[in-house]
């Protein structure tokens, strides 16, 4: 029985030992862990060390040291402290300083630099046979020569150095290049006056050489004041070469990985069997050419050569398209007339579809100006027996030699332009057939031509802001007083509240008899009081007016008022009272008008009468650009946008012929001063973002007979579009018979 107890307690007892000693442990580690320092009642000291000394390093567990200061305070660290809040200091943002263009920032370089060296006695001669046969093909050629005491010839950048001494006008050249222009280009063609240059050529093969290539036409860039006193040469080519040579141990090649440099020794006389000679029509430069019309005469050459060649590769291209189409889906239907050519325009609706012109050979159907029939006369001329000539010379040449053909006339002619792909035109030709023995008959013929658009280039225009302040200037008359209130409000909001680059200057305009009661009755004191009140409102904001005493004041009239009291870099902007000032249309203002290059007429959209448009209904506070509220009016050219040195400039230009014709001052208007009397684009297109209200415009027969006839013609427009007058118009009708 002891036995069996003793068994059973035996795995029992190792338990109880292990649970016994970890009490025992438990108990001897609070006893080592306890604080030494009992907190009492505070009589001097703040607390008091127990005989156990300093016993901090005794660490309790799950326990956080205490921080001690120097003089030996205690601090705990659970204890919540209020920490005030500092603001960090806010720098100023750096201004992150971007290139004016792109390029110059990723540092993409344009392809080639053309310096052509002259002379004073040559310039006007050799220099501009040079300009005129290379600078269409060429976007950098600039002209350097010694002296210069005469006018610089029209279209040509000139440098001048002061020496007329050649190897030193080459050094200089080349000392001015490297300053100038050589972080712009990757290559640099330097040539002399009579040296002809064909570009195209030059182009392409300045297209397949590498930037990081080392050749002759690379530009040196070290040891270039010593070339001008170690060498002596009186050829300023043959110095080049030799500084070049010495200097970077680069020798002169034509050519490099199969690219050649090919060039002519021109005699006396131009040989003309060296045209059968294939690289001669692969040749670069040809020199020397004394006689600037022997330069023309070989550029017609080379220009009548790439033509010839061109019309071959589109006749091989064109017979590869037919090829190709034949193994096409929709076989030859997929060839589209002529070959290689967009594929005409398709419309989607019949809003879209692109009208048809007709035309006989002295009158056009449908002309610019609404009118059903004109005289064909200046552009449409020349267009229209351009392409009457060229139909006859295909004609020909695919018919002869067994029948000649001779127009008798023309009998109908019909021509549209497709925006995809050019003007068509479709004529009816009445022919005379000649044919190998002499009989001859009349005959109809219909063909088809096609005047594709050309390849689309960038017109180059000056650079410009739209950080420049727009002066408007606003005349008013007694008429305009309806809707002078409303056109401040849009000022105010869209200028002063949005802190806009305008100024805005009121011309009251007084007739005698209302000039001559002003001080009992002011006609604008409304007015007046107003812009008060805003400057008031806006203390930095000021709205200045100018009163007249005038009769009838003609656009140009009310300009001169003004432009005498502003500085001749000033933008104006000639507004109507009735227009929507906005800072979208403000900022079309300053980008289509550049100073010295162009003035800028809007084309207006204009709102219809409310009455008529929006019948038995409430019509909407603002425009919306859609056709039942307006149209773009083309007969008013009253808002326009210019610089004011260019109306002073086209002033002065009409001044002798206002001496003249002082009625000149009365019967023109702003847009045909411009047109004749300045040499400036004269920039007119429809502005989406200028508006205007509708009213009735007071016409004066006392502004030109054709001023005249515009405003009644817009005053008629502006009623309604023809739906909305035929709705009303039969609404009436079926009134008055009820």
């Amino acid at each position: 029985m002891k036995f069996s107890m003793l068994s059973l307690l035996r795995p029992v007892a190792q338990v109880a030992i292990g649970v016994s000693l970890g009490f025992t442990l438990s108990l001897l580690s609070v006893s080592l862990g306890k604080d030494p320092c009992d907190f009492h009642e505070k009589s001097g000291n703040e607390a008091i060390l127990g005989q156990g000394g300093d016993l901090d390093g005794a660490r309790k567990p799950n326990s956080v040291p205490i921080a001690r200061h120097e003089n030996g305070e205690t601090e705990d660290d659970f204890i919540p402290r209020i920490i005030p809040y500092i603001p960090a200091r806010q720098s100023e943002p750096k201004k992150l300083f971007r290139t004016r263009y792109i390029s110059t920032e990723l540092r993409i370089y344009e392809r080639l630099f053309v310096g052509v060296l002259t002379s004073e006695d040559t310039i006007s001669t050799l220099g501009v046979a040079v300009n005129q046969t290379i600078s269409h093909h060429l976007d950098a050629v600039v002209f350097f020569t010694g002296t210069l005491n005469h006018r610089i010839p029209l279209g040509m950048t000139v440098v001048t150095h002061g020496d007329e001494r050649h190897v030193r006008n080459m050094f200089q050249t080349v000392r001015y290049v490297l300053e100038k222009y050589n972080d712009m280009y990757d290559w640099f063609y330097f040539s002399q006056d009579d040296t002809y240059t064909e570009a195209g050529h030059l182009k392409a093969l300045i297209g397949h050489l590498s930037m990081n290539l080392n050749l002759y036409m690379g530009h040196p860039q070290e040891l270039i004041e010593n070339c001008q006193n170690d060498i002596l040469s009186s050829r300023p080519d043959e110095w080049l070469g030799r500084c070049i040579v010495n200097h970077l141990k680069i020798n002169c090649v034509d050519e490099h990985e199969g690219l050649a440099y090919y060039h002519y020794k021109m005699g006396k006389k131009l040989d003309l069997n060296i045209w059968d000679n294939l690289h001669f029509k692969n040749i670069i430069a040809v020199h020397p050419v004394s006689d600037p019309e022997l330069m023309y005469r070989l550029h017609k050459m080379f220009t009548e050569i790439e033509l010839q060649r061109t019309y071959q590769e589109i006749e091989k291209l064109q017979a590869e398209i037919k090829n190709i189409s034949e193994v096409a889906f929709e076989g030859d239907k997929s060839t589209q007339w002529p070959t290689g050519v967009n594929p005409p325009f398709e419309p989607k609706t019949h809003f879209e579809v692109l009208k048809w012109e007709y035309f006989t050979e002295n009158e056009l159907y449908f002309c610019a100006d609404g009118s059903p029939k004109c005289e064909l006369r200046g552009i449409n001329k020349l267009d229209i027996t351009d392409i009457i000539e060229v139909a006859m010379e295909e004609l020909n040449k695919k018919y002869k030699p067994i029948l000649q053909l001779k127009k008798q006339q023309l009998v109908n002619g019909y021509r549209r332009f497709d925006p995809t792909r050019g003007m068509e035109y479709t004529l009816d030709l009445q022919l005379e057939v000649v044919s190998e023995k002499g009989r001859s008959c009349s005959i109809m013929k219909r063909v088809h031509l096609l005047r594709p658009l050309s390849k689309v280039e960038i017109v180059p225009m000056p650079f410009v802001s739209e950080a420049a302040q727009v002066h408007i200037v606003l005349p008013m008359t007694v008429h305009d007083l309806d809707y002078a209130s409303r056109f401040l409000d849009l000022y105010v909001k869209f200028c002063f509240e949005r802190s806009e680059n305008a100024i805005l200057t009121l011309l009251f305009i007084y007739n005698p008899l209302e000039a001559q009661q002003i001080e009992k009755y002011d006609i604008f004191a409304n007015i007046k009081a107003k812009i008060v009140a805003y400057e008031q409102e806006y203390p930095r904001e000021k709205i200045p007016w100018v009163s007249v005493r005038a009769d009838n004041l003609s656009q140009i009239k009310i300009v001169d008022v003004i432009s005498k009291k502003l500085p001749v870099d000033t933008l104006l902007f000639i507004a109507s009272v009735n227009t929507n000032i906005n800072s979208e249309f403000l900022s079309h203002c300053r980008l289509n008008s550049i100073s010295n290059w162009q003035v800028f007429f809007p084309i207006h959209f204009q709102g219809y009468n409310p009455d008529i448009a929006f019948h038995n209904k409430h019509p909407p506070f603002t425009i919306d650009l859609v056709k039942d509220s307006g149209y773009f009016d083309r007969n008013i050219f009253d808002e326009a946008c210019f610089y004011n040195s260019d109306y002073m400039a086209a002033r002065s230009s009409m001044a002798p012929d206002v001496q003249e014709n002082e009625d000149l001052l009365d019967t023109l208007d702003l847009y045909d001063m411009f047109l004749n009397y300045s040499k400036l684009h004269v920039f007119r297109a429809v502005e989406p973002n200028l508006r205007q209200s509708y009213r009735h415009q007071k016409c004066d027969r006392h502004l030109g007979e054709e001023m005249y006839s515009r405003c009644v013609q817009s005053n008629l427009n502006n009623l309604g579009s023809h739906f909305q007058l035929a709705t009303m118009l039969f609404e009436l009708q079926r009134g008055n018979s009820t």
